[in-house]
């Protein structure tokens, strides 16, 4: 039997990905569940598991190939009568819910639990035998809503870990071989393709001001063997997140976002901040979700998983999506000003540089050395007018030269 596997719908909003890699060649004799290929989307990077056993007959893509959902991917030559008669289905019948949820048939008198190539896959990573799961979907079947709910049961539940990309190759130019030319594609693709939006569809100002933080200095270097005892780094980034949190909940405007198909501005009464972090494949966004729910301790001990994670090419898609704010920094190499680009559709973006030794007139006249820190603010002026960017920063501004009220929570 010929089975034609097409793009599956990987989340919601995706119409397309981009294959990354191919986990398998033409001749391969493959098992169901075996990853077959990875796809790239401006979601995030997943790995795809075969949908049936048998043999790779072709391959319809190559890698670097942007692929619209539905189109057809791998031929797949299977004994398999049951996943034959699923091959058939046009593209327009895969269901638009779950990552591949492409259906399945029971063959008459076969026992097996109606699901999923990659919810097959989650349950043995969880440890779930899928017999004792209570399918919802169509005919019974079990869905990733599903699953999570019995792993919810058993508190394991997560969602399935990001890929991490392979980055394309340089090669020598044919016209200019003192040159070296790579394909735009993989995460530098979507970096590339979401910056470009966000400059065109928005109206950048950046507005900047400068921090003594000679307190907070001193408050971390006490605190932070503490907080090491327990294994938890101690970074800045943990109280700019909390004064950054409590500054939103004043200007709310900040907290927001722009649908401009509908014309509306989204405010957001919920506080996820996302982490721009860079790695070997570009940069990445990881997202502290309800932020403002959590202690100096909590958002340290996140922060520096996410990093560590992100950097690994670990995070999973729930951990890379949904901020409604985003703070960028590049730590000690953090530079004395720079003019973040908006995370679009979001409407504000803080960019944190080095902290530093400064001469500074004091409010006494005199002058002295204190540690400095400048904040930039970039704004979508259609949405935030400067004063209000100002009042902003000037909120943030008095957390951190009094971090002493944000460690009231040490939890």
């Amino acid at each position: 039997m010929v089975y034609e596997f097409r793009l599956p719908d990987i989340g919601e909003g995706v119409a397309q990905g981009e294959v990354v890699k191919w986990h398998v060649r033409v001749g391969d004799v493959i098992k169901e569940d075996q990853p077959l290929l990875s796809v790239l989307t401006d979601k995030a990077n997943v790995e795809i598991p075969s949908p049936a056993s048998g043999t790779v007959t072709a391959i319809h893509a190559k890698e670097g190939d942007m692929v619209k959902v539905g189109g057809l991917l791998v031929t797949i030559e299977t004994k398999d009568a049951t996943v034959h008669a699923t091959s058939q289905a046009p593209p327009a019948a895969l269901p638009h819910s779950n990552i591949l949820q492409q259906p399945f048939v029971r063959a008459p008198g076969e026992q097996r639990v109606i699901t999923t190539p990659a919810v097959r896959r989650r349950a043995m990573e969880l440890g779930i035998n899928l017999e004792s799961v209570h399918g919802t979907g169509p005919g019974g079947r079990v869905t990733e809503a599903d699953l999570e709910s019995a792993a919810k049961g058993k508190g394991t539940a997560s969602a399935p870990p990001v890929v991490a990309p392979r980055q394309p190759i340089p090669v020598a130019s044919k016209d200019h071989p003192e040159q070296e030319r790579m394909p735009i594609r993989g995460i530098r693709r979507v970096i590339a393709e979401h910056m470009a939006l966000s400059m065109q569809r928005t109206a950048h100002y950046t507005y900047v001001e400068e921090i003594d933080v000679s307190e907070l200095v001193r408050v971390r270097e006490r605190a932070k063997k503490r907080f090491e005892a327990g294994g938890v780094p101690l970074s800045y980034l943990s109280f700019i997140v909390k004064s950054a949190v409590e500054a939103l909940k004043i200007h709310p405007a900040l907290n927001a976002m722009i649908d401009d198909e509908k014309g509306e501005i989204v405010i957001c009464n919920y506080y996820n901040i996302g982490i721009a972090t860079a790695t070997p494949e570009g940069l990445i966004v990881s997202v502290i979700k309800e932020a403002d729910k959590k202690s100096i301790g909590t958002l340290a001990r996140e922060i520096a998983d996410l990093a560590t994670r992100g950097k690994a090419g670990k995070l999973t898609r729930e951990e890379m999506t949904g901020s409604t704010f985003t703070i960028t920094s590049l730590g000690a190499l953090g530079g004395l000003l720079a003019t973040p680009i908006l995370n679009y559709p979001e409407v504000a973006i803080m960019g944190i540089h080095k902290i530093e030794r400064r001469p500074v007139v004091l409010p006494d006249g005199n002058i002295g050395t204190p540690y400095m820190m400048n904040l930039s603010l970039t704004l979508d002026h259609r949405v935030i007018d400067g004063y209000e960017g100002a009042q902003f920063i000037a909120s943030v501004k008095s957390r951190l030269e009094d971090p002493h009220q944000l460690l009231l929570e040490l939890k």
